[in-house]
């Protein structure tokens, strides 16, 4: 009998260590993909967005490239972990002031910031626009405005709403600079 406790104990034990080592397997995937060094124009920095980005499998990126025509006043990035969105970045050109209306934001009780000529954050975005009359070459020769817009996921990742406003501030240093806003 005591030869039948002892194999028992060691077979529970087993079972245990394997368990276990199976959970921290388990935990080791439950990371967010890695960001190229690289993403969206080159705008953000990595170690900023890596942290909000949701857990997954494998990471895409699909980005325009960061120009505007008359005809083409928008662009986008977005970041896909798993075949979802889980970060996006769009800037868009505007002619006139008054067209620039964020008013189906309020359900979201944002806070304003202080980016651009006027900005707010929520817990899963942050939008700002500013005057740009961008030089030649650079954006279309009619446009005034230039909004630009950050979302991320609804994954449960902690201060989204503080880490937010640095990273538009950060897209609209690369904007103003990209673009020669005037």
């Amino acid at each position: 009998m005591p030869q039948t406790g002892r194999i028992t104990a060691v077979t529970v034990l087993s079972f245990v260590l394997v368990a276990t080592g199976t959970g921290c397997a388990e935990e080791e995937k439950k990371a967010a993909p890695k960001l190229p060094q690289q993403f969206c124009w080159n705008a953000f920095d990595r170690d900023d967005v890596q942290p909000i980005l949701p857990t997954g499998d494998r990471l895409t990126e699909d980005t325009e490239s960061f120009s505007f025509t008359d005809r083409n006043r928008a662009v986008s990035c977005l970041i896909h972990v798993n075949g979802n969105t889980a970060f996006s970045a769009h800037a868009r050109f505007h002619d006139i002031e008054e067209i620039i209306e964020w008013s189906s934001f309020d359900r979201l009780k944002p806070d304003p910031i202080r980016i651009g000529k006027k900005a707010i954050v929520w817990e899963t975005g942050a939008i700002t626009y500013f005057p740009c009359k961008a030089a030649a070459n650079s954006g279309p020769s009619t446009a005034k405005y230039l909004e630009l817009n950050i979302y991320t996921s609804a994954a449960q990742v902690k201060n989204q709403r503080e880490t937010l406003p640095d990273l538009l501030k950060q897209f609209t240093a690369f904007a103003q600079k990209e673009l020669k806003c005037a």
